[in-house]
């Protein structure tokens, strides 16, 4: 099989431990995947986690982060939050700094159908730590504990929280962070293996994450710089994590969760989608955002077809006319040419490297 790998990758070691070919407890959740979608604003909304589970059947998907101080003061559930039936298991991730809030808006979550209530500790974005929820929970310990003990307390289904390594270098403090959502009651704990003051920059350090996983009972996911299956793997085995979260390697490539799965589950990679079958999958993101939002799914939709166009003949092009589609027929168009010139002019066996750019 053609491994999915970026430029300069080899194919990961086949001899998994055996752990990791097992379904995964969360609390009182049994889930047949150790391979997480990762909640992303403005990216993971029902139209994209539909074709993340098209293929990846049995992984954990979650939603756009939820404003509780939003949901408490709103007079209706935001679309955001809309689960389908179909898609468990799911999580509603949630974020906020006042327990009282967060609690209120977890007995919401599972009413729409969560499996799970995840908790936001970890965004490094300014609009959000500024008014005390995201990453500048890692300053606030005693308030993070008292925010997890309250929503578990408020809800029958587990409750997580995703983190980062600390505020910034000088103020590393995963260690005692998560012993402490551990003790409140968090029945599992995902850790991007960056600071806040990274921000995505730089390598994650997956060491730390290492360190959370030798110091807590409860499963750990290992997240950051996971773009790849070869990646994944070579991620669980130097932090010896319990699964691991894909974020920004699915943005237009809502494979790579499969991928994973896939390899962890058989010891095989499996054939990476040709250019066509990632065009096709670019249409129906477009046609399932416009049914979804109308104009402003539309206007989303730019974005995400820009993604999908890359490591390709013509893929250059392509995204600077996806980039201003004003209609759904001109987007459609633009992906059906696009289409028709790889079949004439592309060799059939060619096949896209995601970690390919022009």
């Amino acid at each position: 099989m053609t491994p999915n790998c970026t430029a300069g990758e080899t194919s990961p070691d086949p001899n998994l431990p055996e752990r990791l070919q097992t379904p995964l407890r969360v609390g009182s959740v049994v889930l047949k995947s150790r391979v997480f979608q990762s909640p992303l604003s403005g990216v993971t909304d029902l139209v994209f986690r539909r074709l993340v589970r098209r293929y990846a059947p049995d992984s954990m998907l979650y939603t756009e982060m939820v404003n509780a101080t939003g949901l408490h003061y709103g007079a209706q559930v935001p679309k955001i939050m809309e689960v389908d039936p179909q898609e468990s298991p799911v999580s509603i991730q949630l974020f906020d700094c006042r327990p009282d809030f967060l609690a209120e808006a977890a007995r919401l979550a599972v009413a729409q159908g969560a499996s799970t209530v995840d908790i936001n500790m970890g965004c490094p974005v300014n609009k959000i730590t500024r008014n005390g929820g995201g990453s500048s929970l890692l300053r606030q310990p005693e308030l993070a504990g008292e925010i997890v003990a309250r929503v578990v307390a408020a809800v029958n289904v587990p409750v997580t929280v995703k983190t980062r390594l600390g505020w910034s270098d000088q103020e590393i403090n995963i260690l005692e962070f998560a012993r402490r959502m551990e003790e409140a009651g968090a029945a599992m704990i995902t850790v991007h293996g960056r600071t806040r003051a990274q921000g995505y920059h730089g390598p994650a350090r997956w060491e730390w994450i290492k360190k959370v996983k030798e110091v807590l009972k409860i499963p750990v996911i290992a997240n950051g710089d996971i773009f790849s299956a070869t990646a994944a793997v070579k991620c669980l085995a130097e932090t010896g994590a319990d699964g691991v979260m894909c974020s920004r390697g699915t943005m237009g490539y809502p494979f790579l969760v499969a991928e994973v799965d896939h390899f962890l589950k058989t010891g095989e990679l499996p054939a990476p989608p040709t250019p066509r079958q990632r065009l096709e999958c670019a249409r129906d993101h477009l046609q399932g955002l416009w049914e979804y939002k109308g104009e402003r799914g539309l206007r989303q939709a730019r974005k995400h077809l820009t993604w999908y166009a890359r490591g390709f003949p013509g893929a250059a092009p392509l995204r600077g006319q996806l980039c201003l589609v004003s209609s759904l027929q001109e987007g459609l168009d633009l992906l059906d040419r696009a289409m028709d010139y790889l079949e004439e002019f592309a060799p059939r066996e060619f096949r896209v490297n995601p970690g390919m750019v022009d």
